[in-house]
């Protein structure tokens, strides 16, 4: 249906967002202690503010539609990325790092080719779990007209006790439901497929 594939399409965007800022981030953190517990500090405050109030609370200088809703997706996302992204670039040996450099490597060199290949495992569990809280606080996101699977469970509850309102909220459970496992297997086939063989577990 049209709700299915809005769904998906609100998830591949917020995700895209998400992954591409988020890593960017810790990109940019990951070498200062104080910088990346500064950054992670504030998505982790921003993370507990209640769904509902963040995506009201973009209703006033955005309006009803997909703008706040994937503006408060993104935001709800950042958290885990940002911190497997710092993470994943810490665990990498400074003994791989350092014989990198004595073959006459460049840092900026030695980041794409060596560092992040290896942190990447760490980072797309980040980019996972992302994904699957997203996918549980997007059926929100149809209280400020968002579009996706959310607009069948408030339709269900709103009318409840009348006929098909079960039906309707089940369908916008189970449905969100599904295609998070989907997503999910498609992510870890992901993981498998771009992680260095010898780095596989």
């Amino acid at each position: 249906t049209l709700a299915v594939i809005a769904q998906i399409e609100l998830i591949l965007l917020v995700m895209t967002i998400v992954s591409i800022t988020a890593i960017l981030t810790g990109l940019l953190v990951w070498k200062s202690t104080a910088a990346s517990e500064a950054v992670t500090g504030f998505w982790s405050v921003v993370f507990t503010i209640p769904s509902l109030a963040m995506f009201i609370f973009f209703i006033g200088p955005f309006g009803l539609g997909w703008l706040p809703a994937v503006i408060a997706l993104v935001l709800y996302g950042q958290l885990p990325v940002v911190r497997n992204t710092i993470v994943g670039l810490r665990s990498v040996e400074p003994a791989i790092m350092e014989s990198a450099a004595a073959m006459g490597m460049k840092p900026f060199t030695v980041l794409p080719k060596i560092q992040f290949p290896l942190a990447w495992p760490v980072i797309i569990v980040g980019i996972r779990v992302s994904a699957m809280l997203i996918f549980g606080i997007s059926a929100i996101a149809a209280y400020v007209g968002g579009p996706g699977l959310g607009d069948y469970l408030f339709s269900g509850l709103a009318n409840l006790g009348s006929f098909n309102s079960m039906n309707q909220t089940l369908v916008g459970a189970f449905g969100i439901t599904l295609l998070a496992l989907i997503f999910d297997g498609i992510f870890v086939l992901i993981r498998r497929v771009t992680t260095p063989r010898g780095l596989r577990v």
